[in-house]
């Protein structure tokens, strides 16, 4: 189907490209941490990291196309990096409530499901459940403030889930669920977070004048 070179094929060139963009945003991401100006909300990046390493394992027991696999792999590694940094950085972490630690309670609950229903197929879809629970917190968090974020990591996030589109060899919910929902969850967070940079532009701007 893909023309190839080095015996890899054009699908498999784009998730390579795919990962060196998410790469990259985790790499932002944790400078911004560094820098002050991005604080991770735990829940999320937390368990960000936890549901998609469950989800590698259920693709793998569904026998999903490997390569797809590797960027659902990804999209869990980056955000453990970014949690652990957390931990590590004083005073970078936002501060959690009531409503984090529900969110938490309840993507930890679909994660228990799927082991307990032990389906592969239904595994995905928990985990799926379980990932939007645990964005919601920095959903909320981003549109109250949205400087806490990283604009570029949400691009990213969203651009590197994109191009691999192509490389989905069948679209079934073993190979594109998670994929779609990745989408959807970044385009969300970096609509907000931009919401935010144009809202901080507008003041400046009223600022000089």
């Amino acid at each position: 189907m893909y023309n190839t070179y080095l015996g890899i094929t054009l699908a498999h060139w784009l998730i390579l490209v795919s990962v060196a963009l998410s790469l990259s945003g985790t790499f932002v991401y944790v400078k911004d941490i560094l820098k002050g100006k991005s604080k991770p909300n735990r829940v999320t990046w937390g368990l960000w990291a936890f549901a998609p390493l469950i989800t590698t394992g259920a693709a793998l027991a569904a026998d999903a196309d490997g390569w797809a696999t590797v960027r659902i792999f990804m999209s869990g590694f980056g955000p453990l990096i970014i949690f652990l940094t957390s931990l590590f950085i004083s005073k970078s972490y936002w501060k959690l409530g009531k409503f984090d630690y529900v969110c938490g309670l309840i993507s930890i609950m679909a994660i228990i499901a799927w082991l307990l229903a032990n389906s592969p197929i239904l595994a995905i879809l928990l985990a799926a459940l379980a990932d939007l629970f645990a964005t919601l917190p920095t959903v909320i968090k981003t549109w109250r403030f949205p400087e806490t974020e990283s604009l570029y990591t949400y691009f990213i996030g969203f651009f590197s889930a994109t191009i691999i589109i192509p490389a989905i060899p069948v679209w079934n919910i073993e190979n594109a669920a998670f994929q779609i929902y990745i989408i959807l969850a970044n385009v969300t967070l970096f609509s907000l977070a931009f919401r935010g940079y144009i809202i901080r532009k507008r003041k400046l701007n009223n600022v000089s004048i």
